[in-house]
């Protein structure tokens, strides 16, 4: 199996882990994608991408105020240049053999462990697996960029699903989460909210 490879570990704790890639990588991944890193006692962590950020760099600073740019100089810059670009991935859940576990996992990832985008197969496995209970670490988040997170991550699984012809997910993860939200009712409209900017509800 070809996987996509994203970048290695900078950090890492049981909550999530920030990765380091290239800047030039054409298989860039999307906020909200399902990752994995294989552990070497044979544990697979999995995460959603919650934010993809480029680092400063002093020579973009002074080419910004230049006009116009030459396009050879921007490809350049990007193709062999060493900008890095950082991933921050929240942990989801891990898979030990064959079962999948929307828990926190046993032991973090180490650093300079490989980072992969999980193919359309296993972004099925994983989020079939249970009641959507790996979706309460998005929740539970304090930041209010989750929700936006959330509803990335809803239509990046939602696809994987069309294409095994499983139409009814997307509206089965959202009908959970209204009653996960259903005491919090100020949470559960702006979910709601962006939930629908993200057409994840079925038509009519």
């Amino acid at each position: 199996m070809n996987e996509i490879q994203i970048g290695r570990l900078l950090s890492a704790n049981s909550r999530g882990f920030l990765v380091g890639c290239h800047v030039s990588q054409v298989n860039l991944p999307e906020l909200g994608a399902l990752t994995r890193v294989d552990l070497e006692n044979g544990l697979a962590v999995y995460g959603i991408i919650t934010d993809i950020s480029i680092a400063e760099d002093g020579f973009v600073r002074q080419l910004a105020t230049v006009e116009p740019i030459d396009e050879t100089i921007v490809r350049d810059h990007r193709l062999n240049r060493n900008v890095p670009l950082e991933i921050r991935v929240l942990s989801v859940g891990y898979r030990s053999g064959k079962q999948i576990y929307h828990l926190l996992p046993p032991q973090p990832p180490l650093g300079l462990d490989q980072l992969v985008l999980c193919s359309p197969d296993e972004v099925v496995a994983f989020t079939s697996t249970g009641r959507f209970g790996y979706l309460r670490h998005l929740l539970h988040e304090p930041s209010p960029i989750m929700i936006e997170v959330l509803a990335a991550h809803l239509q990046c699984a939602q696809r994987a699903h069309l294409q095994a012809n499983q139409a009814d997910w997307s509206r089965r993860a959202v009908q959970e989460i209204i009653t996960w939200l259903r005491d919090d009712y100020p949470t559960l409209i702006q979910v709601l909210h962006c939930l629908a900017d993200a057409r994840l509800f079925p038509d009519g």
